[in-house]
């Protein structure tokens, strides 16, 4: 068993991988922090959701709130929802897997855990949206009840036939060997191009795509998630968008990237010309969200450029009066 010290605004991973540090500077821990025993090195596996899964309320966990620049605290983006038994990710960044793991214990969801992940969603194809994609879709995958299944746009094919070629050698090593093997076929992964509209319905539950703008990186999606007693917007990344603004109209939670506005400044001429044209700035998110009304404004995915991060809060709140929050990974909402 490992023990977690938790502070909600520094997760610190040491090489072990299995503890934070917390205290005043890197390094010290202190008794009276919050602390988290979790497994180690757990197998799991499932037939089918228990009753208590399937009569949870539906939950989303952050798995990451980071973006291309590496971050001590911040994972590669990645939403998870959970609704049902089943967990629907959005965005797969560096890191994820490993928030997946951790979350799956902390928060008692066992669908979190990475070879009962059934389906991921890709905004688009950047980098820091897929680095744990072939992690998600490989870890444990002979193991798995069925492939990772996956919808992205175009361009998803290419990258799951990379991702196949690459892992072949473990295929033909496990599948070729004494290693008992559950399915022979869980590292196959279905992908799906996208086009907006909806891409998946599961009894209450409703996944609907719609385009953004981010800049000259075409196609690229936000997504809708409805359910029984639910309503999300997760915005992927994007410039103002109309599209968005009509779909999060009064919905329980808007995720949505962010660049502050004093650190956009801070850099030079050529990147602010291209933040301004593929990412939305604390003004015109503020913008947004008067028009759009949600329930709960949760930015992630947070450009700050050297400025303190909480400045882009007060730069929203000095437009809009809603309640904003600045995620952090490992959050979960509806708070409990």
């Amino acid at each position: 068993m490992n023990v977690f010290r938790v502070r909600p605004a520094a997760l610190v991973f040491v090489s072990l991988g299995v503890m934070f540090l917390a205290g005043n500077s890197l390094g010290q821990t202190r008794d009276d922090e919050f602390a988290i025993t979790l497994p180690s090195a757990r197998t799991e596996l499932r037939d089918a959701p228990s009753e208590s899964e399937l009569l949870a309320p539906t939950r989303v966990v952050v798995l990451g709130t980071g973006t291309p620049i590496p971050d001590a605290f911040r994972a590669g983006s990645s939403i998870a929802v959970i609704h049902k038994g089943e967990s629907y990710l959005f965005d797969a960044g560096a890191g994820a897997v490993r928030n997946a793991v951790i979350a799956r214990y902390k928060y008692d969801i066992p669908s979190l855990y990475p070879s009962l992940i059934c389906c991921v969603f890709f905004s688009h194809l950047h980098s820091d949206h897929t680095m744990d994609f072939s992690e998600l879709a490989h870890t444990m995958w002979w193991r798995r009840n069925a492939g990772l299944r996956a919808w992205g746009p175009q361009g998803i094919e290419r990258i799951v036939n990379g991702m196949r070629e690459m892992n072949s050698v473990d295929v033909e090593i496990r599948t070729g060997g004494l290693q008992p093997v559950q399915n022979p076929d869980g590292f196959r992964v279905s992908a799906r191009t996208i086009e907006p509209g909806v891409l998946l319905e599961k009894d209450d539950l409703v996944i609907e795509a719609f385009a953004v703008d981010h800049g000259d990186i075409r196609p690229a999606f936000g997504f809708k998630v409805t359910t029984d007693d639910l309503s999300l917007v997760i915005s992927g990344d994007t410039a103002y968008s109309e599209t968005l603004v009509e779909k999060a109209q009064g919905v329980d939670l808007l995720f949505h990237e962010v660049i502050s506005q004093q650190g956009l400044l801070r850099n030079s001429p050529g990147f602010q010309r291209y933040h301004n044209n593929a990412h939305t700035t604390s003004e015109e998110l503020a913008r947004l969200a008067n028009i759009a009304r949600p329930g709960l404004l949760v930015l992630y995915h947070g450009l700050f450029y050297g400025t303190e991060e909480e400045l882009v809060l007060d730069e929203i709140s000095a437009i809009y009066d809603g309640e904003v929050i600045l995620a952090e990974d490992l959050d979960v909402f509806p708070e409990r």
